[in-house]
C-alpha cells in the first residue's frame, strides 16, 4: 500500500493559464505559494521566512471553476497528488518537472482589489440609479 497526497493552503503566483487538449478538456496551470513564517530556535539562531513555489495543474470541473474565479491573490486551500513528468527542453536536456494535480479546492480569500473589480466590470440590470421610497437614488 501507497499514499500520495498533498494538502496546501496558500496564495495563486499568477491568473491560471487554461488550455483544452483533447475532446476540448480544459486544463488549468499556476503557481502556489506556501510560506513558513520566521522563527527562532531553541538556540537564539532566527530562521528567516522561507517560501516555497508549487506547480498545479487542474482538470475538467475544477479548470472551469479556477478559469472563472481563481486570479493572482486568491487564497485557496486544495488537495491533490504528485504527479512528476519529464521533458526535453531545445538542447535535448531531458528535464524533470514535479507538479500538483488537483483532486479538490476551496477557495477561501480573494485578492484586495477583486471585490471592487468586479463592481466595476459587473454590468447592471437597471440602465439608470434605482430610486427609494422616497424618491432619492440613494
Amino acid at each position: 500500500m501507497s499514499v500520495n497526497k498533498v494538502i496546501l493552503l496558500g496564495r495563486v503566483g499568477r491568473d491560471p493559464d487554461v488550455r483544452y487538449v483533447a475532446q476540448n478538456q480544459p486544463v488549468a496551470s499556476f503557481t502556489l505559494a506556501t510560506t513558513d513564517r520566521a522563527y527562532t530556535n531553541a538556540n537564539g539562531v532566527q530562521v528567516p521566512e522561507r517560501t516555497e513555489w508549487h506547480n498545479i495543474v487542474m482538470w475538467g470541473k475544477n479548470a472551469e471553476v479556477a478559469e472563472r474565479y481563481i486570479r493572482k491573490g486568491t487564497q485557496i486551500y486544495l488537495e491533490g497528488r504528485l504527479r512528476t513528468r519529464a521533458w526535453e527542453d531545445r538542447n535535448q536536456v531531458k528535464r524533470y518537472t514535479t507538479e500538483i494535480y488537483v483532486d479538490s479546492f476551496e477557495l477561501l480569500a480573494r485578492p484586495a482589489n477583486a471585490a471592487s473589480q468586479d463592481q466595476a466590470t459587473r454590468p447592471s440590470a437597471n440602465a439608470g440609479p434605482q430610486a427609494n421610497s422616497n424618491g432619492a437614488p440613494f
